[in-house]
């Protein structure tokens, strides 16, 4: 029998097996025949009709994946994407050639949840400013930060999605009211945890804590933006940790320098690694990671575990659960 032959993408990961993340078990496939070997260039690119020959391909990054690099490309069945996101993925290049495509998401959900709350309280307690006046011995000017605090605020959910339901719960197991907007409705899940639903105009002007994390695609770029940012309370901040272009991050640097927002906390950004000349640099108020403030040791664990179930079961013949596209001839 011919083993299944699996791309993996080369920026992240290493000849032994490991990976940026840590060890996701990439060396546990053999026993399920299944080969596994690095792909692309160590900045992320896949190069057209490197994937000829591979079954599957595993994302481990945000490596682009379209018609230019499938060009050539008979072999490829699946395409597997480590974590939620699959915006860099061209879901109409890969249904058109049979293509299935599979994200792992449900791992995430609590440490993406954790990382929204790790903002809040960075933000609601001025907890970088207070670093730095130990670090620089100026103890006396830490009245000027004392915090706008969570009692008394309301918390934005920009998305109702897995991440951002997770995210609901953990705020009211907290006892923080929530208020939140999404696409289509939610009425049972907004039932289960007591928030509203509103529109999300409303949404934004009420609230004191607005966090997005809805999916990007077309129909989110820039959903934030100036007409959007204008109508925030001057008090209020800004968390996103869904992608970058879903916010524009020029209307935001605009708002945060002229004290129209109070501060922000970002983990994505428009164009990634933030250009070092990013205004965003030079402001106090907002707190700011690396596309992974999320990356724990349970976070490796749980969605490297779903990923890799994922390849085996499409390996094996099997449906796999979390299949975001419609390829040609029904293959999900």
């Amino acid at each position: 029998m011919t083993a299944w032959k699996l791309a993996v993408t080369a920026d992240y990961s290493e000849p032994d097996g490991s990976t940026i993340y840590g060890d996701i078990g990439l060396g546990t496939l053999v026993e399920h025949g299944i080969e596994w070997s690095r792909v692309g260039t160590e900045g992320g690119e896949l190069r057209p009709g490197e994937l000829e020959g591979f079954d599957a391909v595993l994302l481990l990054s945000g490596a682009r994946l379209g018609a230019e690099q499938l060009e050539g490309v008979t072999t490829l069945r699946h395409v597997a994407r480590f974590g939620a996101g699959f915006d860099a993925v061209d879901l109409a290049a890969c249904d058109e050639r049979g293509i299935i495509v599979t994200n792992a998401p449900t791992g995430l959900r609590v440490p993406m949840a954790h990382t929204a709350l790790t903002f809040l309280f960075a933000l609601a307690h001025n907890l970088l400013p207070k670093d730095r006046l130990v670090r620089e011995a100026d103890w006396g000017r830490k009245a000027q930060y004392r915090g706008a605090g969570l009692a008394e605020a309301t918390i934005g959910m920009i998305g109702l999605g897995g991440i951002g339901q997770e995210t609901v719960r953990q705020l009211r197991a907290l006892q923080l009211e929530v208020i939140a907007w999404n696409r289509s409705p939610r009425p049972d899940f907004c039932a289960e945890v007591g928030i509203e639903q509103l529109e999300l105009d409303e949404v934004i002007a009420r609230s004191d804590y607005l966090i997005v994390t809805v999916a990007a695609n077309a129909g989110t770029r820039h959903l934030i933006g100036a007409r959007e940012l204008g109508m925030m309370k001057d008090s209020a901040f800004l968390i996103n940790i869904a992608r970058g272009a879903v916010v524009d991050e020029s209307a935001l640097v605009t708002a945060l320098q002229d004290g129209t927002l109070a501060g922000a906390g970002l983990d994505v950004f428009e164009v990634e690694p933030l250009p070092a000349d990013s205004p965003l640099i030079g402001l106090e108020n907002v707190v700011l990671t690396p596309h992974s403030l999320c990356w724990t040791a349970d976070f490796a664990r749980a969605t490297g575990a779903e990923v890799l179930d994922e390849v085996m079961a499409v390996a094996a013949g099997r449906a796999p659960r979390n299949t975001v596209n419609s390829p040609r001839g029904g293959a999900a």
